[in-house]
């Protein structure tokens, strides 16, 4: 029987292929994108949830809701 070789990459590109995927490079484009159109649509406006009217920044309650849909997103994640 012949030993079993194994080739180990001291600093391969191993490391950088996990680190870059396509899908987290697909996530962090998507993320910039947001980050932008939050911060480009600084104007006020008019929000209302339910009863209570507040007029705030519009980058602050679009930042508020992508939060929240990352901690929902989160949530599911660990759920299953």
């Amino acid at each position: 029987m012949s030993p079993k070789t194994t080739s180990s990459r001291a600093g391969g590109k191993s490391g950088v292929r996990r680190l870059m995927s396509p899908g987290r490079l697909t996530l962090a484009v998507l993320a910039v994108l947001a980050l932008v159109f939050i911060f480009e649509n600084t104007r006020q406006t008019k929000i209302r949830l339910l009863i209570p009217e507040v007029t705030m920044p519009l980058w602050m309650a679009l930042l508020g809701m992508a939060i929240i849909g990352w901690l929902c997103g989160q949530f599911m994640i660990r759920r299953r």
